[in-house]
């Protein structure tokens, strides 16, 4: 597709734009929720997105809006042309009560009630703040470099053997990612610990080397707190809501660092940045690639549900698709439908991890075309908006989330494939 004389040149401003645009055409405020008996939630969700495109031959763009209910009509970040971090918003941590409520998110909640915990950026009060959702089973993509960078190190490997039966370590870390498999993700956050890359003393976190290598990496707001030797990690264990944290643009940045594709980061020094080993990346990269649940900006897995809006036009691994009927197993879940006349139709690789729960829906991945595609771009969504909003009860999330998606890939595929 050609771009048009009519279409705004691509550029932080336009971008920013497109992303206020996409949500607020979205009207979210009107999403139904089951917790108010399928009434309009009546107030703006909050939603963190962010993008970074990557135009052949030029520089890249990117940009970073959020919206809630305090700012309906978004923010968009102050980001530095290094790419570094948010410099207008204060991040405050996502919160739960002593029976494990996520009760910033019930019908009814008074924000002005809740003791906030300051996550990340300046401190200054009169910045606009921004409680960062949980980001659910993304929390995953964190564990995944975790594991490479101590494989790396030397201090484990993938194919050390591990668990009841015993299965690879690279095996368990396909299936948390792929098949977002909790069972995986508990025995691999035992690993780091068993490994002492996380430890505890006097019922306390002293140590986190994952906390340090995201500092390192200019990322502050990626944390995997209070997590357990047992491999507890949610809720229920300590950890879970208010204690693992990702925002959107912290995520796209440690994908940018993971995209082998993308121009080096620019805002760390190249000289003496954090590198995966090629095998690591690849491993990790595959296990992204293969991602079954396509479900929350991408939804090629739901197209046989009633209502289906189509998101990233993204390609479903074909490891996953019953070529007798074209439907789709991933794990223990059916999905409807001839998805392979679906599959024939899609434009793009999403190497991606999802996170969803009653209260929680996110996405974050490299997108890449396949040819004559060429489009190539980063995207990260973190949201309250979990299944608790889907009409449909086999879906992750409401249809507006894929709406957005497909949103912005017209956007970028009008600029990207010029």
């Amino acid at each position: 597709m050609s771009n048009s004389s009519n279409t705004p040149a691509l550029n932080p401003l336009s971008l920013a734009q497109a992303m206020l645009d996409a949500l607020r055409a979205q009207r979210f405020e009107l999403t139904p929720d089951a917790l108010q008996g399928g009434a309009p939630l009546g107030q703006h969700p909050s939603i963190d997105l962010a993008v970074a495109a990557f135009p052949a031959g030029a520089a890249p763009v990117f940009a970073n809006v959020l919206f809630s209910r305090e700012y309906p009509r978004g923010l968009v970040a102050q980001i530095d042309e290094s790419a570094g971090p948010v410099r207008n918003i204060r991040y405050l941590a996502d919160v739960q009560d002593e029976q494990g409520n996520s009760i910033a998110w019930l019908p009814g909640a008074d924000w002005s009630a809740i003791p906030w915990r300051p996550l990340a950026g300046p401190a200054d009060p009169a910045l606009p703040r921004f409680v960062a959702p949980y980001p659910a089973s993304l929390l995953k993509l964190m564990i995944l470099v975790g594991l490479g960078l101590l494989v790396d190190a030397g201090r484990t490997d993938w194919e050390a053997r591990l668990g009841q039966p015993a299965r690879a370590l690279a095996d368990w870390a396909f299936d948390m990612t792929a098949l977002s498999s909790n069972e995986a993700t508990t025995l691999l956050v035992a690993h780091l610990h068993a490994l002492g890359a996380i430890r505890r003393e006097g019922g306390r976190e002293f140590h986190n080397e994952l906390h340090d290598f995201f500092e390192n990496l200019g990322l502050p707001t990626l944390r995997l707190a209070n997590t357990r030797p047992d491999g507890g990690w949610g809720n229920a264990a300590g950890a879970g809501v208010g204690q693992i944290q990702m925002t959107a643009w912290d995520t796209l940045r440690l994908l940018w660092w993971l995209d082998p594709q993308a121009p080096a980061p620019p805002w760390l020094n190249i000289n003496n940045m954090p590198c995966l080993s090629d095998a690591s990346r690849c491993l990790i990269l595959h296990a992204l690639r293969e991602q079954g649940l396509h479900e929350v900006l991408s939804s090629g897995l739901l197209a046989g549900l009633p209502g289906w809006v189509a998101g990233i036009p993204a390609r479903l691994p074909a490891r996953w698709l019953r070529h007798g009927d074209g439907s789709a197993r991933v794990g223990d879940r059916h999905f409807p439908a001839d998805l392979l006349a679906v599959n024939r139709q899609a434009e793009l690789l999403f190497s991606h991890k999802t996170g969803n729960t009653l209260n929680y829906s996110a996405d974050a991945g490299l997108v890449l075309g396949i040819p004559p595609a060429r489009r190539h771009y980063l995207i990260a969504m973190v949201s309250n908006l979990g299944n608790r909003y889907a009409t449909d009860a086999r879906a992750a999330t409401n249809w507006r989330i894929p709406a957005l998606g497909g949103a912005m890939d017209a956007f970028l595929r009008q600029h990207l494939e010029a």
